[in-house]
């Protein structure tokens, strides 16, 4: 057991935040830090995910982890929750979306504003759980059907309780500030009105941050100005704006839907800096050097009127042809943008000399239907006009981070640290069975996973020595300790750059602007605790923050997760080839190749015999066949079945496949492909991939009532293959195949074909009565 966990469980009690698995146990986070502590299903009942809870240490559960009952709910965190409303044997009840929470809402007649049965609601917590009586709630907001366009996004915001709608006294004060700039606001400001800015921005960009602008000086050198809009001239600190802003502390961006952290009025018009209008600034003013380095820079409040809307595909047209119509079109801002190109050559060669390191990453983006549909998913080209304004950014963000630093002032940094120990030693494991090395011993820096990730680059399985090296890294976060970005290889990183839809950069203005006018230490009016310490205030801030980007993330993730379940609906039945992009005791993980769909395919369907799960090779292999399935391997399947409800996809192989599997991959063969051992980690902090799939085991496979079977009919692909399965059944209990007749002393990590589905002693809360 480890000191960690030694200490957070050696008490006789102790708080922590309860989490949720969608398999009905949990964990308590220990408030004093720790591992988590495994909570039972049964203790589960007495309180819901995201409680504050008392807990006490009772022993260990099957895998030897410390298990604690709950003592008491110290604090209810679900006041409010989303779900479809459905009528169970007369009695109303709603499901709630999140599948964290396992409890069924009690709704009283009278208390469902009209809502029908089969709608999604959203409803108020009247009596929270006890061990023995279910939560009551009521409704307060019928949302409609859950096919209803958009609904996908309604969802996600109450279900992970993401900020949508502005206070009325947000609203307010945002309706009394003025449509433009006014002759007043000009005051002590540099006036670059005449300077030609330009923005480069995405197609469907509304909220311009930055500008920017480069011209040669003596000394072989350039000067490069970022211009960024100046938000915290209009969001005072503290003021109703603000509060709603830190609340959000970050814009979501969902397919075809944005939550603006400020509303529109400054996103997308007094404070973006829009072409041919004046808008006020916060500058970094830099002089870049030859060699990529920045000699000099300096802060200050400006007007500007930028020049030019570029979109990335133009800007990146007129930088590879100087002669085509849209470098004609220009004029003389073609040689504003040659300029910038010039610095953004040596920048990106500063860059790679300092080991900053670069991964390759596809990205995709949804095209849709006149209907809100995907229509289809395609790569986001990145060209070199992307990198000009990372690389721009990046060097304002530098420089706001060295002001900070220089003038020995609280704000918030933008944190990247290494590896930990522990998964330095696994990688280093992993990369000498592959025949490689990472230099720099204990304490790696980043020129040496640069260099490393240069080296694979043309190995056939450089993808997965590169997902394993990033996953050897942590999170970044936002934290007042400048401890530097180790991906970045900068001492010190903060972002600066993009006030309209990040808190944490509007802070940084704030902090910027004391310094610059030679005030007083700024400390923002959140995150107090009683405590005379700014440098906790500003953990707290940080942490909340880091928190608010997160939750961003997973709803994001979720809605995307909706929309492909939808667009795959209609491709039920159909072949198509895809890659073995994750591997798991219960299964592979599968993502389409022309799609860029994942699914799952369970091993249930691999092959009747038994698949052992190597965590070490990162493959299954079945034992009587030898046959292997490996992280990043080709198959061709077939769409099975799509579950709307888990966000979920499901895969099976094609016969011609399972055939071809052993033929082309002898026992005998050497694995071509190694997985890093990775350290255990808890349930509760099982990356998102992960907690889907576990949904796909036939312990949580749903039962679903005759009426719900008549309202949700299997695909025809699905019944075909439920009756192949159950005749493949029948003829493993004549045989008696190994799927009936485990071996004694089997590894615990074997994974066991059940010979059918439908026994499954877990039934789904979704598959009772009417549901």
């Amino acid at each position: 057991m480890s000191n960690r966990t030694a200490s957070a469980t050696s008490q006789t009690s102790f708080y922590g935040r309860l989490i949720g698995h969608r398999d009905g146990f949990g964990f308590v986070r220990p408030d004093a830090g720790g591992n988590d502590v495994f909570i039972s299903p049964k203790e589960m009942l007495k309180a819901m995910h995201g409680d504050r809870v008392s807990a006490r240490v009772v022993g260990t559960d099957r895998r030897g982890r410390p298990e604690a009952v709950i003592l008491e709910v110290v604090e209810h965190a679900n006041r409010n929750l989303v779900g479809r409303l459905v009528n169970e044997r007369g009695i109303l009840l709603v499901v709630p979306e999140d599948q964290r929470i396992k409890h069924d809402v009690i709704v009283a007649p009278i208390d469902t504003m009209g809502a029908e049965p089969g709608q999604v609601v959203s409803i108020e917590i009247v009596d929270p759980p006890t061990r023995y009586t279910p939560p009551v709630g009521r409704v307060v907001e019928v949302l409609g059907g859950v096919d209803d366009p958009g609904m996908e996004v309604e969802i996600a915001v109450r279900k992970f309780d993401v900020p949508h709608e502005f206070s009325d006294e947000a609203q307010a004060l945002a309706k009394k500030l003025p449509d433009e700039v006014r002759p007043k606001d000009l005051k002590d400001r540099v006036d670059l009105r005449d300077v030609p800015f330009m923005t480069i921005d995405g197609e469907d960009a509304r909220d311009f941050d930055d500008a920017v602008y480069a011209e040669p000086v003596a000394g072989k050198g350039w000067r490069l100005l970022v211009a960024i809009a100046d938000v915290s001239h209009y969001v005072q600190s503290g003021d109703a704006l603000d509060r709603d802003a830190y609340s959000r502390s970050t814009s979501v961006y969902f397919p075809r839907r944005v939550l603006p952290m400020l509303p529109e009025k400054l996103s997308n018009g007094l404070c973006s800096l829009n072409p041919h209008v004046d808008r006020l600034a916060l500058v970094c003013d830099m002089v870049v050097t030859t060699a990529g380095e920045v000699r000099a820079y300096q802060f200050y409040d400006t007007v500007i009127c930028s020049a030019q809307r570029l979109t990335y595909t133009r800007a990146w047209a007129a930088m590879c042809d100087p002669l085509s119509e849209d470098a004609r079109h220009l004029g003389p801002l073609a040689q504003t943008l040659g300029h910038l190109e010039e610095v953004f050559r040596v920048l990106l060669a500063a860059r790679e000399a300092r080991g900053a390191i670069d991964f390759d990453s596809v990205e995709t983006y949804m095209q849709f239907d006149a209907n809100g549909r995907i229509e289809k998913i395609v790569p986001r080209v990145r060209n070199d006009a992307h990198r000009l304004i990372e690389e721009c950014m990046l060097a304002a963000n530098t420089c706001a981070a060295d002001i900070l630093k220089r003038a020995k002032r609280h704000g918030l940094y933008r944190v990247h640290e290494g590896p930990t120990p522990e998964r330095l030693r696994a990688l280093r494991e992993f990369l000498k069975v592959q025949g490689l090395k990472l230099e720099g011993g204990d304490e790696p820096a980043p020129g040496d996973y640069a260099r490393l990730a240069k080296e694979i680059r043309a190995r056939p399985d450089s993808r997965l020595i590169q997902t394993l090296l990033l996953r050897s890294m942590q999170q970044a976060i936002y934290t007042p300790e400048n401890v530097g970005h180790f991906g970045l290889s900068y001492e010190a990183y903060a972002h600066f750059t993009s006030p309209i839809r990040r808190y944490p950069d509007l802070l940084v203005h704030r902090v910027i602007k004391t310094i610059i006018h030679n005030k007083g230490h700024y400390l923002p009016p959140y995150g107090d605790t009683g405590l005379d310490d700014p440098m906790h205030r500003w953990r707290n801030i940080g942490d909340h923050c880091s928190g608010a980007e997160r939750r961003a993330d997973e709803a994001s993730r979720d809605v995307e997760a909706w929309l492909k379940c939808q667009y795959m609906k209609s491709r039920i039945g159909e072949q198509l080839r895809g890659t073995v992009t994750g591997i798991a005791p219960f299964g592979l993980f599968i993502t389409l190749d022309a799609l860029y769909v994942e699914g799952m395919i369970h091993v249930s369907e691999l092959g009747a015999e038994y698949f052992q799960h190597n965590e070490v090779l990162h493959e299954l292999r079945g034992e009587r066949t030898g046959r292997r399935f490996r992280l990043y391997d080709s198959l061709v399947v077939q769409v099975a079945r799509v579950d709307l409800d888990a966000r979920r996809i499901e895969f099976q192989l094609v016969p011609s496949m399972i055939r071809a599997t052993r033929a082309s991959r002898p026992a005998e063969r050497e694995p071509d492909f190694y997985a890093l051992p990775q350290e255990e980690e808890s349930e509760s902090e099982m990356p998102p991939w992960l907690a889907e799939a576990l949904a796909a085991h036939p312990s949580s496979r749903k039962k679903p009532s005759k009426k719900n079977r008549d309202k949700k009919a299997l695909a025809p692909a699905e019944k075909i293959h439920k009756e192949k399965r159950s005749k493949k059944s029948a003829k493993q209990k004549v045989k008696g195949s190994p799927a009936e007749k485990p071996k004694s002393g089997r590894s615990a990590k074997t994974a066991r074909q059940p010979a059918g589905r439908a026994g499954s002693a877990r039934k789904s809360r979704r598959g009772k009565g009417t549901r």
